[in-house]
């Protein structure tokens, strides 16, 4: 019997902007002052991950930054957010360009954001027979979590650290099933995106709602039809006035539709051997985009994983990215800057400490863990 194979499908802005956070105080940036720690913080990320799951093709989607078709039908969506810091904006494009140049496939989908890549990535991946690991540090994509889909959550403690969500885990630590996340997550609305859900409904009740009509469209029909009186009987009376609401079943319905993940986004992947998107990629081209931009430490580790190449033994001047086994804690790096994004000493003695943690001391609470790395 042929095994399964394995699409790992990233959320570039998730990850870029998470790192651009975390590695903020190192300023690694090129001799000729362009800014690259988010840059190495998603690439060292992204080639955990990979390592991790073993992928088989590997597919990176990115917000259009020009327009948002949610925006325009929505305009309070993200609204109160503040303009993205320069850096970012800067490093979210180096990082789509490095992976371009290194084969990897990166789709900005017009108008559209990076869910939409995930989204349309594991529903054609399954069509085609194929599972997917979809990895963010968002909970949008929790709703895609089905027996081909999980979601491999980047939290404090790095990749290794990160739980790798499937439909019982999901179930295990929230209560419901992943199908019924959307309505959940609608429900209890979202402050980052200026989602506001049904006012006075939280996680909690949500979740109890859920469990015992498996919808919210038939809890609605038990208020219409029935004057709530099993709605009453769940969650209580006060649900059901807040739900009767016109204003709160619009908040409803519009976050909904603003949380719907376009599945039909062209990814230009080949589900053949050798096609769009598939590993291994081309050992000369990812030296080459990590050279450009003078990620170096990181082209022994890139050939092991996205190259199937045997990585050199490390000596100082040289690439010293070095895990020891697959999966593995880098070894220390190259360089003060290097050193200084690692938590290490400059160099690299006893001590050090990697880029991006493969343990934490602690159990982290994946839903309210946000602490960077």
């Amino acid at each position: 019997m042929t095994a399964t194979r394995t699409l790992l499908a990233v959320d570039g802005n998730s990850l870029v902007h998470r790192s651009f956070h975390a590695l903020l105080g190192t300023q690694l940036a090129t001799r000729d002052g362009r800014p690259t720690w988010a840059v190495k913080g998603f690439v060292s990320q992204l080639l955990g991950a990979v390592d991790r799951v073993g992928a088989d093709a590997l597919v990176v989607g990115f917000d259009d930054h020009t327009t948002s078709a949610r925006k325009a039908a929505h305009p309070h969506y993200k609204a109160t957010r503040s303009p993205k810091a320069p850096e970012l904006v800067q490093q979210l494009q180096l990082t789509a360009d490095l992976l371009r140049d290194a084969g990897v496939e990166v789709v900005v989908p017009e108008g559209l954001e990076a869910d939409d890549v995930l989204a349309s990535a594991a529903a054609q991946a399954r069509a085609a027979g194929w599972s997917t690991v979809v990895v963010t540090s968002d909970r949008d994509s929790f709703g895609l979590i089905d027996p081909s889909t999980s979601v491999l959550r980047v939290i404090n403690g790095g990749i290794e650290a990160s739980p790798l969500l499937t439909p019982e885990r999901l179930t295990m630590m929230i209560g419901i099933e992943p199908g019924q996340y959307r309505q959940y997550a609608a429900m209890r609305g979202d402050t980052s995106d200026n989602l506001t859900g049904v006012r006075g409904i939280g996680e909690k009740t949500a979740t109890k709602l859920l469990n015992a009509f498996g919808s919210v469209e038939a809890a609605l029909a038990d208020i219409d039809t029935n004057a709530g009186a099993r709605v009453a009987a769940e969650v209580g009376k006060a649900v059901v006035a807040k739900l009767a609401g016109a204003e709160a079943r619009a908040a409803f319905w519009s976050n909904v539709e603003i949380m719907t993940m376009r599945t039909d986004i062209p990814l230009g992947l080949g589900w053949e051997p050798a096609g769009v998107g598939h590993l291994p990629l081309d050992p000369a081209r990812v030296t080459a985009a990590l050279a450009a931009l003078e990620l170096t430490s990181l082209v022994g580790y890139a050939g092991r994983v996205l190259c199937g190449v045997d990585e050199p033994a490390p000596h100082r001047g040289t690439s010293s990215w070095a895990p020891a086994a697959r999966g593995g804690a880098p070894q220390a790096a190259e360089s003060a800057a290097d050193a200084a994004a690692a938590g290490a000493s400059p160099d690299g003695g006893a001590g050090a400490v990697p880029l991006v943690a493969t343990a934490i001391a602690e159990p982290v609470d994946p839903w309210t863990a946000d602490t960077l790395f």
